[in-house]
């Protein structure tokens, strides 16, 4: 407790007299917190990071670095979950993740026993990430994007604006969704998942050559979709034809084991047929 409330009073001359902040609370000595804003007791924050207005971060709250969180946010609060009874979670946010206005992110349950969104993310306004989900590092969600409990994202992974992701829905590494999606099923990585229902729209190569991603490599995963979706083999037979047809690469790999794993079944290719080539 003493050293908790060392590290407040080192803060006070950053924080304003209209903020509540919990004396057990741990907050590096640089960090900036704006009026109206409530900390509760058990809450850890990084170095460098800038708290808004009116924010509310709950018990079991952990932020790192540099991260910047809006006026509205409220980060912490139990899960909305009937089979959560009060055990002691957390929510965990890396270093340099921008989170906007109104985004709500909830604590876990005994399930993962925490909910954790990783390093230079950006959440948008008004979204809300639910009990024991997982975001990666680089990942955006766009306004108003409604992630439920249990989900899995992959690193440098894009959901678009107004989507709603089901739970357990895993969603690999560098996919992109586009906005308004309705997500039911797992979205494999290195993809673009658009229209309704939400279908395969070709490899997400434009974001995979921002991302310094070499010609050679980017055809390779466009040939590894092709046989998934575009030759007429059942999902079984596309990854045994994979494995045997074509060179072994941490992207072949990867794609395979995740459609092998895959718990709610991989989204499909539109039924009116759609190009892999941007």
């Amino acid at each position: 407790m003493q050293n908790g409330i060392a590290q407040i009073n080192k803060t006070k001359r950053m924080t304003h007299p209209y903020t509540y902040i919990d004396p057990n609370a741990k907050i590096a000595a640089n960090v900036k917190i704006d009026p109206f804003t409530v900390i509760h007791g058990d809450v850890q924050i990084g170095e460098g990071t800038w708290i808004g207005s009116n924010v509310t971060i709950m018990d079991g709250t952990r932020i790192g670095k540099n991260c910047r969180i809006f006026p509205g946010a409220v980060l912490g609060a139990i899960p909305q979950d009937l089979k959560y009874y009060g055990e002691k979670t957390t929510v965990e946010v890396g270093d340099h993740t921008t989170i906007r206005e109104f985004v709500t992110i909830n604590r876990g349950t005994a399930d993962k026993w925490k909910t954790t969104v990783g390093s230079h993310c950006l959440i948008m306004a008004y979204s809300h990430i639910a009990h024991d989900c997982k975001i990666g590092n680089n990942c955006i969600l766009s306004n108003s994007v409604q992630v439920a409990g249990h989900v899995v994202m992959g690193d440098w992974a894009w959901i678009a604006g107004v989507s709603a992701v089901h739970q357990f829905v895993q969603i690999g590494q560098h996919a992109y969704i586009a906005g308004g999606s309705l997500v039911s099923k797992d979205v494999p990585p290195y993809i673009k998942a658009v229209r309704n229902p939400l279908s395969y729209g070709g490899v997400n190569s434009i974001g995979l050559k921002r991302r310094g991603f070499e010609l050679e490599k980017i055809n390779h995963i466009i040939d590894i979709y092709r046989i998934i979706f575009n030759k007429g083999f059942n999902t079984s037979q596309a990854l045994a034809f994979i494995e045997e047809e074509l060179p072994a690469s941490d992207e072949r790999d990867e794609i395979v084991t995740f459609i092998r794993e895959s718990g709610r079944g991989i989204i499909k290719k539109f039924a009116s047929g759609v190009s892999d080539e941007d």
